[in-house]
């Protein structure tokens, strides 16, 4: 079945169910169950902790970085003086780190940010940085497991979608995405489906990301489609 575009773009809620404290789409709770059943049995504690994300949320971040009420970051990880920037430079340091409104693969369901919560001391806060999953840092032995977890055969089909810089969104190793599901998603948003919802919708910056839209769609939205992703969702 062809989501419809409110479900596309973060407007309709009727395909989510609740698991622990986040919400995902009711088809990627029994696969993440798996994959947190094999993460127990490593030693680990596969938790979600984003997972759903509405539209309006997704814009509530969007007006406080292009306010500057939420520092804007960069390459990195410093903020920025965004009054220095220009409209399109604004645009872009913002969308390598958040995803534009109505854009974000967050929207579907079927994505979400994981981490490991027996790694995080009593005090501790996640952070879901970079640094947390490479070497000496609190995720990294969960990663490193979750690496192999994902290339093997055990893996009923979560990817990493932004698990390398391709010159848009900075890297995520804690963003998994449900191929099965997402996969017919991804090739039904469309940059004129976003354009038409965009221009519904009052948003900061709204002029220039209009204009520029489909060169920021290339850069920021497309990724590659996850593996063992061929359902009957898909079209």
């Amino acid at each position: 079945m062809t989501p419809s575009a409110p479900a596309l773009v973060g407007c309709d809620e009727s395909a989510l169910v609740s698991f622990n404290q986040a919400r995902l789409h009711r088809d990627v709770i029994r696969p993440l169950e798996q994959m947190t059943e094999a993460a127990r049995r490593a030693g680990f504690s596969l938790q979600v902790a984003s997972g759903y994300r509405s539209f309006e949320r997704q814009r509530a971040i969007w007006e406080a970085k292009a306010s500057g009420q939420r520092p804007v970051l960069d390459e990195w990880g410093q903020p920025l003086d965004v009054e220095r920037l220009s409209e399109l430079e604004l645009t872009h340091a913002i969308l390598r780190w958040s995803a534009l409104p109505g854009a974000s693969r967050h929207h579907w369901g079927t994505d979400m940010d994981v981490y490991d919560a027996s790694a995080l001391a009593k005090g501790d806060t996640l952070e879901l940085t970079r640094a947390e999953c490479e070497a000496g840092g609190s995720m990294y032995r969960f990663h490193q497991w979750l690496t192999g977890f994902l290339a093997s055969e055990a893996n009923p089909g979560f990817y990493r979608p932004y698990d390398m810089d391709r010159g848009g969104v900075a890297p995520e190793p804690w963003h998994l995405s449900f191929a099965p599901i997402a996969n017919g998603y991804a090739r039904a948003f469309t940059v004129d489906l976003l354009r038409r919802h965009l221009r519904e919708h009052s948003l900061a910056l709204q002029a220039t990301v209009v204009t520029h839209l489909p060169v920021l769609f290339e850069r920021y939205v497309r990724v590659p489609l996850g593996p063992k992703g061929e359902t009957s969702n898909e079209t």
